[in-house]
């Protein structure tokens, strides 16, 4: 069930961190260069390097679980895996499709004073390059994109949550995790940080709740609209 506003305002309330999943609250990252396109790139780039792909990467859509996969398989290959995939975001976020509400919610965090920080398993290369062609980098106080060469930094791991904590000196009391997964939900949890499930596609309320989430809503905006 969508969270109304009073719910909503009752979770901000005591917020000063605003920490925020990339790939769907702020757009959709492979909305212009899809993610089976993407990750067919990347199976393709490991066959023109001579490599075997690993068994189950030829069925894999999410070129993010195909990191993973191509790591567990052959930790050897995670860091040109790592990179070509980042290359490829890189250029998905110039054609990426902006969620609406998305840069609403920057723009209100910074009208109350709130800090930001994007924490997403995309790369951090192709995040900012995505906040400095909307004129978004003011907005946010940094962004933790997944560590380099190293997917199990990845959520639903907290680390990246963490580290946001440390770097803006806040507390997991004082922050709230806005994220579209339930593996979001599980990092949140795991960071200590209570979590707002975007549901954006149908059905994903269902899980996000499952997951834990303190409130869901169908609308960054709405978001938006409570904190100003």
């Amino acid at each position: 069930m969508t969270a109304t506003p009073q719910q909503l305002a009752d979770v901000l309330r005591p917020v000063k961190h605003v920490l925020l999943d990339f790939d769907g609250p702020v757009c959709s990252v492979f909305a212009g260069l899809p993610a089976p396109e993407v990750a067919r790139r990347l199976r393709e780039g490991l066959l023109a390097a001579g490599e075997q792909a690993p068994a189950g990467a030829e069925e894999e859509t999410d070129p993010l679980a195909l990191l993973r996969l191509v790591s567990d398989a052959r930790p050897d290959l995670t860091e040109r895996t790592d990179a070509a995939l980042a290359a490829l975001e890189a250029e998905a976020v110039q054609v990426a499709r902006p969620t609406p509400g998305g840069e609403s919610v920057l723009h209100a965090c910074a009208r109350s004073g709130r800090l930001v920080s994007v924490v997403s398993n995309n790369a951090g290369t192709a995040i900012e390059a995505y906040l400095a062609e909307y004129g978004l980098s003011d907005y946010v106080a940094g962004v933790f994109g997944r560590a380099p060469g190293d997917p199990s930094s990845m959520k639903p791991n907290p680390r990246l949550l963490l580290e946001a904590m440390e770097a803006a000196g806040t507390k997991p009391e004082h922050c709230v995790f806005i994220g579209d997964a339930a593996r979001d939900v599980e990092a949140g949890e795991a960071a200590g940080v209570p979590t707002i499930g975007y549901a954006n596609k149908p059905g994903k309320s269902i899980n996000l709740a499952a997951a834990g989430a303190v409130a869901i809503v169908d609308s960054m905006q709405l978001i938006a609209d409570v904190i100003a």
